[in-house]
């Protein structure tokens, strides 16, 4: 798949998709305690979505390699639009329960799919980029979904937001639907039309650098080779097997070297660790900061709500930036553990302070580190897992990630019941420290050698 001509599709999917989540992310709760649900059935349902994020990585990573990227997107997409569509109608626990969870399966995905089309189609010099664009606009999703969802609250009932976020979610399979493969490319590159950039070489092609492949400092590029094996065309197509890292001397200043201290074991188990981390903390911050701005500092849900457009506005921001400079600087792992580190200012800041001006300085500096984190997270697992696994190896990574979501707020629960909605953020920040801990150890183990 061609990256550069499908990038704003698969920018408008996941602008679309995020908006349409976090459109309901704050109405949820209130529309389902309409139909008289007891406080333990509305949490079973809660936690029912974090249990199909859980089991839907592996599968949707399968999809991807079965059917390829367009097609797995119409498929998360449909179903999205199914269970909001669902919702709408429903009335009956069990069912609600049901569209949650495959709700959490299709959540996670499509993070999946987009994150492994950008790994597959991008290579060291503009992955981190690609993904930033995607960081972006999942922020711009973020900052207008909870603005629109509460206006419409407002003047309408309930049920007209997941209608909205259906509609969203229809709109966003169309945009799948303009998605060009490589077999699409490529006729129409044989029809005559001129592409500036040639998505695949011919399969036939491909054999010839089957020696390039044993040298050792020379790979194949993966925007050149990886849709042979992954496209919607050509979904059973094999080729030679990549190293771990694709590089040439195009590629960024900094490249890790071929022969890591790492074997893919490891690698997985580190990359798991660190994004599981990573996920309980977002969740113990989505699900307890604002019953900290309303107890502990006194804000207004207004208030608070404004806290999370902040923070959304510095990720659309910042993600194009961070994603430029994570190819540029080449070492991806430091800019995940800055990334993670801002987040940490961003939680100290309101621990320290219930100003809104400074604490909405930290909710940006939070937003940046955000867009650090995500960017070169993924970034850094395209460039070091091959290019036949690293669909299946983002699909696990994420899986694993949201049992930190469904466990973690847990913990969170229990420390507040002995303790205090502030132990809450000190366990939100010993998780913070953690993740940086593994990530400099993953980070010693590399060899770093300039180009």
């Amino acid at each position: 798949m061609d990256i550069r001509r499908n990038l704003p599709l698969l920018m408008t999917i996941c602008f679309l998709s995020q908006m349409g989540g976090f459109m309901i992310l704050p109405l949820f709760p209130l529309f389902i305690e309409e139909f008289g649900l007891s406080g333990w059935m509305m949490g079973v349902i809660f936690a029912l979505f974090y249990v199909g994020k859980v089991i839907g990585g592996i599968p949707a990573a399968a999809i991807y390699r079965r059917l390829g990227g367009k097609k797995a997107l119409i498929l998360m997409l449909i179903l999205l639009a199914v269970c909001m569509g669902g919702f709408a109608v429903s009335n009956a626990a069990v069912l609600f329960g049901l569209l949650r969870l495959l709700q959490g399966l299709a959540s996670t995905g499509l993070t999946v799919v987009v994150r492994s089309i950008i790994g597959d189609g991008g290579n060291v010099d503009n992955r981190g980029l690609y993904n930033g664009y995607i960081s972006s606009s999942e922020g711009g999703g973020m900052v207008l979904g909870p603005v629109i969802s509460g206006w419409l609250a407002l003047h309408w009932p309930l049920s007209v937001p997941f209608l909205l976020v259906t509609v969203c979610c229809l709109m966003a399979v169309v945009a799948a639907m303009g998605i060009k493969t490589t077999a699409q490319a490529r006729a129409t590159h044989e029809s005559g039309s001129t592409l500036s950039d040639h998505p695949l070489e011919d399969p036939s092609t491909t054999v010839t650098q089957e020696p390039l492949v044993n040298s050792a400092h020379s790979v194949l590029h993966t925007d050149k080779v990886v849709d042979s094996t992954t496209s919607d065309s050509h979904p059973h197509t094999t080729v030679s097997t990549a190293p771990p890292l694709s590089s040439s001397p195009s590629d960024a200043k900094h490249t890790q070297d071929l022969s890591t201290k790492l074997t893919q074991r490891q690698q997985l188990l580190g990359y798991g660790t660190v994004h599981f981390l990573e996920m309980s903390a977002y969740a113990v911050f989505l699900t307890y900061f604002a019953l900290y701005a309303a107890h502990i500092m006194h804000w207004d849900p207004f208030a608070t709500s404004l806290a999370f457009t902040v923070s959304g506005i510095s990720t659309l921001a910042a993600a194009p930036f961070v994603g430029y400079l994570s190819d540029r600087l080449g070492d991806r792992l430091l800019l995940c553990m800055l990334g993670m580190f801002l987040i940490g200012i961003e939680v100290v800041v309101f621990l320290s302070t219930s100003s809104h001006l400074w604490v909405y300085v930290g909710m940006l500096i939070g937003g940046v580190g955000g867009a650090c984190y995500m960017d070169s997270f993924f970034a850094h697992i395209g460039d070091h897992i091959p290019d036949e696994s690293r669909s299946s190896v983002i699909g696990k990574i994420v899986s694993a990630a949201e049992i930190g979501s469904i466990v973690s707020p847990l913990v969170a629960a229990l420390l507040m019941e002995v303790g205090s909605l502030y132990s809450v953020f000190v366990f939100n920040l010993v998780l913070i420290a953690v993740a940086i801990v593994v990530q400099a150890a993953m980070r010693s183990r590399y060899k770093t050698k300039p180009v």
